[in-house]
């Protein structure tokens, strides 16, 4: 995908925020409520793209500020209508329209975060790999729903993992500085 020209870039702010200095920079996309994976990199000037892992010859062009796209896949010209905000956007392609919600890793890592206060009492799982930056609770304390219990650092975020409920630590599995994969049971709570 070729850099647009200084100044340029898609009126929603995507793809190219934060790709920058040969970066990847990944990107979570539902398309009518389908997920994809989007990667780029810019390397020399250009952004390469992949979708679902597999390499993309594309690249677009501005046609004016009003969100007109010409995108090109291959040899293949595709008039394009863009409207919407960096998380969510209307995409027209020959009169079709596509509701696209875009979502980096670190807005996901949050969101991510934000549902691990939802679980249900029981075991309290990392939602995404990390490190654990600090315990906030001992074994048989009493907490508060929606209280912190230890903070996971992904991403370089540091993100408080909070109690999906009223209740007492029943056990800790983890300890300060530890690597943590997804879904790895953090700590055991009884209500």
């Amino acid at each position: 995908m070729e850099r647009p020209r200084a100044g340029r870039s898609l009126s929603s702010g995507w793809p190219l925020r934060g790709a920058r200095g040969g970066l990847v920079v990944k990107y979570y996309v539902k398309v009518n409520n389908e997920a994809h994976e989007v990667e780029l990199v810019e390397r020399s000037g250009r952004i390469e793209l992949s979708y679902d892992g597999k390499a993309v010859d594309a690249r677009y062009e501005e046609v004016d500020r009003l969100g007109q796209v010409s995108l090109f896949l291959g040899e293949t010209c595709y008039a394009v209508s863009l409207e919407g905000n960096s998380e969510n956007v209307q995409v027209t392609v020959a009169g079709r329209l596509y509701e696209v919600e875009i979502e980096d890793e670190r807005e996901r890592a949050a969101h991510q975060a934000e549902g691990s206060r939802s679980q249900s009492s029981g075991d309290v799982k990392s939602v995404m790999p990390g490190v654990v930056v600090e315990l906030l609770v001992s074994e048989g304390e009493s907490v508060e729903q929606g209280q912190p219990l230890l903070i996971l650092e992904a991403m370089k975020m540091q993100n408080e993992i909070g109690a999906p409920a009223t209740g007492v630590v029943k056990q800790i599995h983890v300890k300060k500085g530890q690597a943590v994969a997804g879904g790895a049971k953090l700590l055991s709570l009884s209500t």
